[in-house]
């Protein structure tokens, strides 16, 4: 392991180390190791469709009928908005601490490491979840070769479903540490197949919706993409907090742009083609499930809750029979792991920057020689995912629940704030020109706003000891207790680093104008 050095240097070493203009400081990462595609793929994979389409069809149905596939649609909206300021922060300021240093540059050192944290923890609740994910598909997959509910009731022995988890985690730790030629390679599989298997799956439940083969099939309607169709804003609030879910993670491709080559320009296009291949992907399944399956509450209707819970694995046979219907299952496995190892790249990377930037211990600066891989940081996040998930657990199922309904807050509060980060970043580009005013301005500051507002509304029902498990805190929600509380613990993690580490936090370090500083490659 290689530890970076923060003190300076002066002449050509300093043009090489820093950009004098940003004050990004080189972390040693490997740069040049991904191009437009495979940054593309990542942000896909990071994403995970099939693994969110499977688990969020049902219960956006649940909430708001057939309006899922508006829904679908609304919740690309902000998102995309959200992307446009991602894209030019990064032509700006190409740092793999992507929204913890954009908002410490825009807005000061706290706000900037409360946004990382947020980042960070979002991350860390979701690898958890994928591992779960990840972990029941496998034993429904091996149940459905060997023919065996004994196989498949493995997934719900507990000891035998946490070492599972604990064995993909580390496998997924172990590919990325091994940098990013290895992530590469193994999302090409991955993403492929997945992609593949849920064409397949669209084009035969359109058929066989066309074609009258299932009791509950209904006609397509241009109705169902009209999100003012929804019945209550309550139940469009709860909808669109389901469909942010979906496209949350295309932001990986920004935390590789030290890695990517045109580091400027090459991960704000990767991130537009990831986000048009998962709108796209998703609007193609929810209309075709919704035409095959409809909204009814019994059989395979959409509204049956043991459909809900998992929509494509109870599809599978149905719609592409007992052989192909095979796919289906290792396109949802495939997925959940594909992300599972790539969503350690924000994570990991974040962490290298705050640690660079000396808002977190210079122990996460260490760079593998071999890898160039923050390995110390990918380590940490996966032995964090493991334990987070073991406890979660082994104490209680409703509290890891919880956990995952309060991820709307995580994603919310750190893509708004990179959203008016970047108008205020650039307020004194917005009078430039009329392109300059909408795409630095505008558009991220709707986003923000819109994200803003779910993440207020959401606070609010949260409160609610109905929402998400149903159980509470001396008669306040956990879902809020655990939201909040994990913000809260951010900032404890925060007064503690302030006093470990006073000059980031007076603005020494990392500010709009950081001057030059240099760390030796």
């Amino acid at each position: 392991m290689v530890q970076l050095d923060s003190r300076p240097r002066a002449g050509a070493d300093a043009a090489a180390g820093t950009d004098t203009s940003t004050g990004v400081r080189s972390k040693g990462l490997n740069s040049n190791s991904v191009g437009l595609l495979g940054n593309t793929v990542i942000g896909v994979s990071t994403v995970a469709p099939v693994y969110c389409l499977t688990t969020t069809l049902g219960t956006t149905v649940a909430a708001v009928g057939l309006q899922m596939p508006a829904l679908f649609l609304a919740g690309f909206l902000p998102m995309l908005l959200v992307a446009f300021a991602y894209r030019e922060l990064n032509k700006a300021i190409p740092d793999s601490g992507t929204s913890f240093t954009w908002t410490v540059k825009a807005f000061g050192p706290k706000v900037g490491w409360m946004c990382g944290w947020g980042l960070v923890i979002a991350t860390v609740i979701v690898l958890s979840n994928l591992a779960g994910v990840a972990t029941e598909y496998l034993y429904l997959l091996l149940g459905e070769i060997t023919r065996s509910d004994a196989v498949t009731a493995l997934n719900d022995n507990k000891p035998v479903h946490v070492l599972t988890c604990l064995a993909l985690i580390a496998a997924a730790t172990l590919i990325s540490y091994r940098g990013m030629t290895a992530t590469k390679g193994v999302q090409y599989a991955l993403v492929g197949l997945q992609l593949a298997v849920l064409g397949l799956f669209v084009v035969l439940a359109v058929s066989k919706a066309l074609g009258g083969g299932s009791a509950g099939s209904i006609d397509f309607s241009w109705q169902w993409l009209n999100p003012f169709a929804v019945s209550s804003f309550t139940s469009f609030t709860a909808g669109l907090s389901l469909s942010l879910f979906m496209y949350w993670g295309w932001d990986a491709c920004l935390s590789a742009n030290e890695e990517t080559g045109g580091s400027e320009k090459t991960p704000g296009r990767a991130a537009t083609l990831a986000m048009a291949v998962l709108v796209g992907s998703y609007l193609l399944t929810a209309v075709a499930v919704q035409m095959y399956a409809g909204v009814g509450g019994s059989g395979t209707g959409l509204g049956n809750p043991e459909t809900s819970s998992n929509v494509l694995a109870v599809l599978a046979g149905p719609v592409m029979g007992p052989v192909l219907g095979v796919l289906l299952f290792v396109a949802v496995l495939a997925s959940a792991s594909a992300s599972l190892q790539t969503t350690f790249i924000p994570v990991s990377r974040t962490v290298l920057a705050m640690s660079v930037y000396e808002a977190l211990p210079a122990s996460f600066t260490e760079v593998n020689e071999r890898y160039r891989t923050p390995g110390r940081a990918i380590v940490t996040a996966g032995v964090g995912t493991g334990v987070f998930y073991t406890v979660m657990t082994m104490v209680s199922e409703h509290v890891l629940a919880d956990t995952i309904a309060a991820l709307t807050l995580m994603i919310c509060f750190y893509y708004s704030l990179t959203a008016f980060a970047c108008a205020w970043y650039f307020r004194h580009d917005l009078r430039r020109s009329v392109k300059d005013a909408v795409l630095k301005g505008v558009f991220p500051v709707t986003g923000g706003v819109v994200l803003a507002a779910i993440f207020g509304k959401s606070l609010v029902d949260m409160f609610d000891p109905s929402y998400g498990s149903g159980s509470s805190v001396f008669g306040v929600g956990s879902v809020f207790v655990v939201g909040g509380g994990l913000l809260a613990l951010g900032l404890v993690v925060m007064a503690v680093m302030t006093r470990r580490s006073p000059a980031f936090f007076r603005g020494e370090i990392l500010t709009r104008d950081t001057p030059a500083l240099v760390i030796p490659d």
